[in-house]
């Protein structure tokens, strides 16, 4: 089948070198059906050698197609970092070239609001790789708080920075300071990325290592009368967000991230844009909320209305696409559903915006209101979500349409609820009670 496929997507390669190429990616596991954009890629980067033969070229010519692709306009990163590979399997296990295995992947260009780093702090330059990618600032802080604690510790044992001091820093973090499985797997991401994006040299397979151990833990699930009395003890600010979370199945984020071009109170649909894992989908808006969340959106408009009199830029917004559409920011359709109190200054251009509610808020709000009607669990924000599936799946709902609502990929994250309901097939009965 491998020949047949080398063949299909060959176009006018060598047979010579066409048919090892394609073996090569059976070998590296690489996704047959994606075999002919690998083919694609070694065919642009023949042309690039004008003439000459792949088995010729040497790293300045690798890495000079790949910052052609970096540069072109709809190019994007996947594709580069797709092309990269294509070139290590095509020059590295075709063509024996040893410097193949350690391609650099050059940086994009940077938008025009990221500074260029200056001086060689390894800092710098892995916030402005983060940037030039348009990473969120949550995530661009995770990692540079784990690479430099990674430089710290490299600086403490005096020892070089490759793939030995990651074994030793990752293991460190399990057996000294006893942290979690998402702990570590965290700090390998910001690692990871660092010595691809900044140093040049990825580490690559790090081998056998002490890892965290993830424990099986079961959601903390209320029933719907403490979810009743929790909403209701909820301060009156805080309701309508915290409503929308056992309502519609949100997450924290997903919930105050909404905008009003999000809500369709005809329909009774909420569309979560760019949530987990940057997926869109659609959930539902409970008409217990709808009359309340319209007469919210009302007190909304009044204050951006206010908002625009007094000549503020709007509301918070991504720069690349504030720069397409310049006038979006102080358009009612983009303002949040539930805005900040104050207004801020966005440390991007300085300009004043009104942001949305804080996180913070709102998980304090439903501690305090779990304390105050004696709830015997430890509830948070995530726990209505927690809620709203199991509830559903009480109601007799379908758990593929669970699992559409919750945004998971694979319904196997969805099982865990039937766990919680104590109904893997039937329901269980205690033999006390038979």
């Amino acid at each position: 089948m491998g020949n047949n496929i080398a063949e299909e997507h060959r176009g006018d390669f060598p047979e010579s070198w066409a048919e090892p190429f394609g073996k090569a990616l059976g070998l590296r596991g690489r996704p047959v059906s994606r075999w002919k954009w690998y083919f694609i890629w070694a065919r642009r980067f023949a042309a690039y050698l004008s003439g000459r033969s792949p088995h010729l070229a040497t790293r300045e010519d690798a890495e000079g197609f790949l910052s052609t692709l970096s540069s072109s306009p709809g190019i994007g990163a996947w594709q580069v970092e797709q092309a990269t590979d294509a070139l290590t399997i095509l020059l590295g296990s075709v063509f024996g070239q040893e410097w193949a295995r350690a391609i650099r992947i050059p940086a994009p260009p940077p938008p025009p609001d990221v500074p260029l780093p200056k001086g060689d702090d390894p800092v710098d330059h892995l916030r402005y790789a983060i940037r030039c990618r348009r990473y969120s600032v949550r995530t661009e802080d995770s990692y540079v708080f784990w690479v430099n604690r990674f430089l710290a510790f490299c600086r403490e044992g005096g020892i070089e920075q490759d793939a030995d001091a990651v074994r030793a820093f990752l293991e460190r973090l399990v057996i000294a300071e006893q942290m979690s499985s998402a702990t570590q797997a965290q700090a390998l991401n910001a690692l990871v990325f660092h010595f691809k994006h900044v140093v040049g040299t990825p580490f690559g397979d790090l081998g056998e290592f002490q890892r965290s151990k993830r424990p099986r833990k079961l959601p903390v699930v209320l029933n719907r009368a403490e979810v009743r009395r929790l909403l209701d003890a909820v301060e009156d600010q805080y309701r309508l967000p915290t409503a929308l979370l056992y309502g519609g199945g949100l997450r924290l984020m997903e919930a105050l991230w909404l905008r009003v071009k999000d809500i369709d109170l005809d329909r009774r649909q909420i569309s979560v844009r760019d949530g987990k894992g940057q997926k869109d989908r659609m959930t539902v808006l409970p008409e217990r909320w709808r009359e309340r969340l319209a007469a919210h959106l009302v007190e909304v408009r009044k204050i951006h209305a206010r908002d625009m009199e007094l000549g503020y830029a709007g509301t918070t917004f991504w720069p690349a696409l504030e720069r397409k559409y310049p006038g979006a920011p102080r358009e009612w359709a983009w303002q949040y559903i539930f805005p900040a109190s104050r207004l801020c200054v966005d440390p991007a251009d300085g300009k004043t915006r009104r942001h949305h509610l804080h996180e913070t808020a709102l998980q304090r709000a439903v501690r305090f209101a779990a304390r105050k009607v004696d709830i015997a669990k430890p509830v948070g924000c995530h726990t209505l979500r927690h809620c709203f599936a199991t509830h559903l799946l009480e109601s007799g709902a379908d758990i593929r349409t669970v699992q559409e609502l919750l945004g998971h990929s694979d319904v196997s994250t969805t099982m865990i609820y039937t766990h919680v309901l104590n109904r893997p097939g039937l329901a269980v009965h205690s033999p006390e009670d038979v």
